[in-house]
């Protein structure tokens, strides 16, 4: 199916609505609530799989605090972060992007959380809970985790090179959630083999939504939607380990 604007699937659901036809979603009320459908069961389109259209290569974002050096922010639209990469300076005075390895937050936490008495390299940060960090302050970072989904925290940082950690000394690879425009000529973000499952899922929510029936559907979609969120709701990496039953482990970045 080729792709389509939202004003050409309102007046395809409208038409099989019975409803009167609009030259605008802006024309009449229901046309603004068939938009709004479409929109909705777009998203959850987008939030139940990982599309490959969406992986992007981007950058995390700069926090900028002095007192958080090793942290680094997840931007608001990444969905799921599968690579990260920092700039590191060689010993030969070249540049390279080094892979950064994640650790789940214990792990980590036995990385950072104790301080030899021996090393005077290191700087004691207080992280948002109160909980104390012992970074590294005189070397590029090596690992990386995340305690709560919005900030990424290092082991390390070099206070030589700057003073905190720089979004734009890092490479990513991430899904990243598409943006929303109400516009009549608006094409939603999808593979043009996509529209149908998208304007008959909202063909199908309107009909339940507009016409005053049970919403069996929309039931059906916050079932399914559940069932994913338990599987997988983390930005920056899966929050859950899975026993790999003597499978061959997954590759942490």
């Amino acid at each position: 199916m080729a792709k389509m604007t939202i004003l050409d699937m309102v007046q395809d659901i409208l038409n099989d609505l019975d409803s009167d036809e609009v030259n605008s979603i802006d024309d009449t009320v229901e046309a603004q609530q068939v938009a709004q459908i479409i929109k909705t069961c777009y998203f959850e389109m987008i939030d139940n799989r990982n599309w490959p259209h969406l992986k992007k290569l981007t950058t995390l974002d700069h926090v900028g605090n002095l007192e958080l050096p090793n942290y680094l922010k997840v931007p608001d639209n990444m969905k799921e972060l599968t690579l990260l990469k920092y700039e590191t300076f060689t010993d030969d005075g070249s540049y390279q992007y080094r892979d950064l390895k994640y650790k789940y937050p214990d792990e980590f936490l036995k990385i950072v959380g104790n301080k030899p008495a021996s090393n005077t390299n290191m700087d004691t940060v207080i992280d948002p809970s109160g909980i104390r960090l012992y970074v590294i302050n005189n070397a590029d970072p090596t690992y990386w985790t995340s305690f709560d989904d919005t900030y990424i925290v290092c082991d390390a940082y070099n206070k030589e090179k700057d003073d905190t950690l720089k979004a734009d000394k890092t490479q990513c690879i991430a899904y990243m959630n598409p943006t929303w425009l109400v516009s009549d000529d608006f094409i939603p973000d999808l593979p043009s083999e996509a529209f149908s499952a998208l304007l008959e899922e909202a063909k199908s929510t309107a009909f339940n939504a507009l016409k005053q029936v049970v919403n069996q559907k929309a039931e059906q979609k916050a079932g399914r939607q559940q069932r994913w969120l338990s599987r997988k709701a983390w930005k920056s990496h899966g929050g859950v380990r899975y026993p790999d039953y003597g499978r061959k482990s997954r590759t942490n970045y």
